[in-house]
């Protein structure tokens, strides 16, 4: 792709929005491989995740980050939020991802820390696809549009990749003349652990629903080449006593259903064969815990 100029242009553009209007699946089509964890749930992403977009005249990292929301009460909300925050401050350029037909308090809460972090901001309008016809939303884009002075509102859609050749010329055009900052066969700088205890974490997520909240997390313990494949103990920690037994399941039958799933998806995106291990331990309260946030890398 060129920029026009013939130079080369790299910088970040930080993903912001409310929970769940599709940054980690955007941030995942946009550089072509799974490196967000995605599912129904709200508040899914915890962490900065960077991921990045190497084009012939311009290097993009994406910044995903948790959606920003009210009711912070526990501490790991707020500590998403700062993630989220923060991230904004360092970007180029912000990315506000907004559902399509769709305004609520957080999206201006999200609106308001764009505007606030003094980056252009390109409004991204999401979920394009469940729009038929696509007319039907043009007077709520404008309204978008008259929010704040956006550098663009691109309309899209993450799931289908639709219009998101248009959206990343923009995001070039925002960013600074310069080198690359990456190597270009870098593609995150998040490590393997990391996708492990995510991936592990996704499949939690979607196997228990609504089943327990939020006080989950996932932590590697071991890691160790052996007889050709990648073995991994990973400790899933619950804040509850009682929901120990619900994520193992009768029998064990759940907890091996999740890691039966997670180890399926890391042969595919790691390229290797996984033998997985899975133990649940009780934490109490670790979501209100800063000892316990830092040790998870979420503070």
């Amino acid at each position: 792709m060129s920029t026009g100029s013939g130079e080369f242009r790299a910088g970040f553009a930080a993903l912001a929005g409310r929970p769940n209007v599709g940054k980690s699946t955007l941030l995942n089509a946009l550089v072509g491989e799974k490196l967000s964890i995605v599912t129904p749930r709200p508040q899914t992403t915890r962490h900065r995740i960077l991921g990045l977009l190497n084009l012939p005249q311009a290097q993009i990292a994406f910044v995903d980050t948790p959606g920003l929301h009210h009711g912070a009460r526990r501490a790991l909300n707020r500590a998403m939020n700062r993630t989220a925050a923060s991230a904004l401050a360092d970007a180029d350029v912000v990315l506000l991802v907004v559902e399509a037909g769709r305004w609520t308090p957080e999206d201006q809460l999200a609106l308001d820390r764009a505007a606030a972090s003094g980056r252009p901001c390109i409004a991204v309008v999401n979920k394009m696809d469940r729009i038929h016809p696509h007319e039907k939303v043009l007077p709520w884009v404008a309204e978008l549009a008259a929010r704040h002075a956006f550098a663009d509102v691109v309309p899209c859609s993450a799931r289908s990749a639709d219009n998101l050749d248009r959206l990343v010329q923009q995001i070039v055009g925002q960013l600074p003349v310069s080198p690359p900052l990456f190597p270009p066969e870098q593609l995150t700088d998040r490590d393997t652990a990391f996708r492990i205890a995510e991936s592990i974490r996704e499949k939690l997520t979607l196997e228990l629903n609504q089943e327990v909240p939020y006080g989950i997390a996932v932590a590697i313990e071991r890691m160790v080449e052996a007889e050709g494949r990648l073995e991994v103990s990973a400790v899933i920690w619950v804040d509850r006593e009682g929901q120990k037994p619900i994520v193992i399941g009768e029998g064990g039958e759940r907890l091996k259903r999740i890691g039966r799933a997670a180890r399926m998806e890391l042969n595919r995106l790691l390229g290797r064969r996984l033998h997985l291990e899975l133990w649940v331990k009780v934490r109490e309260d670790w979501a209100d815990n800063a000892q316990a946030l830092k040790a998870l890398g979420l503070e």
